[in-house]
């Protein structure tokens, strides 16, 4: 059942909706009677396609600058101005810092730091006219945190959460709040890839002194919902007077660092 709140009929973008996280975001806001755009790159039509009331999908490749433009002036064309950003979109690829490939590395970032950028500056332009908003990009614990074989991960992060602290500051005389939401340890199809058996989970929260992970002091992984509902925070007006903020979001993984 919708429930009504802030969130009731404005326009709010998540990328990275298919799955994980980004789906989760997408849910919660729809729950919360938004009207949702879920992009993502797996999505079948690049046509601006309403699936359900309220619930628009279409796909994506963040690392178009061209395509993100096109997308975000048909949203504001075809159904209004969008309010909220939840920039979810992210891709890992494993391997160390000796023997990632250029590819892997390039793809990393492209995704990660270019199209976070990219959705982020367009999206940022409409607000600014308008003179409000507000936009969360998921970043990583492992930003401020190194983590073995996660190198090119651990930078791109890094720099998105630079960039994102760096428009919030330009964008906070607009009245438009720009936060990131770091997750650690979830339970997502991303962070399955890195467990070798049917033990991960139960590894993961353990951590590994090999790896130079303390693990996790809450003992759970999260669960994309957990996620979710700190996005929906900096979202809302509840985090009114919260920019430039860096809300880690991982059990205690990194020791509150």
């Amino acid at each position: 059942m919708t429930q009504t709140t802030e969130f009731t009929n404005r326009i709010v973008l998540v990328t990275g909706a298919a799955r994980g996280i980004g789906a989760a975001t997408a849910t919660q806001l729809h729950q919360h009677g938004a009207i949702v755009v879920a992009a993502d790159h797996v999505f079948a039509s690049s046509i601006l396609t309403e699936h359900a009331p309220n619930w628009f999908q279409v796909k994506l490749d963040v690392t178009s600058q061209q395509g993100v433009q096109q997308l975000v002036d048909n949203i504001e064309r075809q159904i209004g101005a969008i309010e909220y950003l939840a920039n979810v979109a992210g891709i890992l690829h494993m391997g160390s810092m000796l023997t990632v490939s250029i590819e892997q590395w390039q793809q990393t970032f492209a995704v990660n730091c270019h199209g976070a950028f990219y959705v982020c500056q367009c999206v940022a332009d409409k607000m600014k006219a308008r003179r409000r908003g507000a936009i969360v990009a998921v970043g990583s614990n492992a930003a401020a945190t190194p983590r073995v074989n996660m190198g090119a991960y651990c930078a791109s992060k890094a720099a998105l959460n630079a960039m994102i602290k760096t428009l919030g500051l330009e964008l906070a005389r607009f009245n438009i709040r720009c936060n990131i939401v770091a997750p650690g340890s979830t339970d997502t199809l991303m962070q399955q890839q890195l467990w070798r058996d049917a033990e991960g989970a139960k590894h993961t929260i353990a951590g590994d002194l090999d790896q130079f992970k303390v693990g996790i002091p809450l003992g759970r992984i999260a669960s994309p919902n957990d996620i979710a509902n700190s996005i929906l925070f900096l979202l809302s007006e509840h985090a009114r007077h919260i920019t430039m903020t860096n809300l880690v979001v991982d059990g205690g993984a990194t020791l509150g660092h």
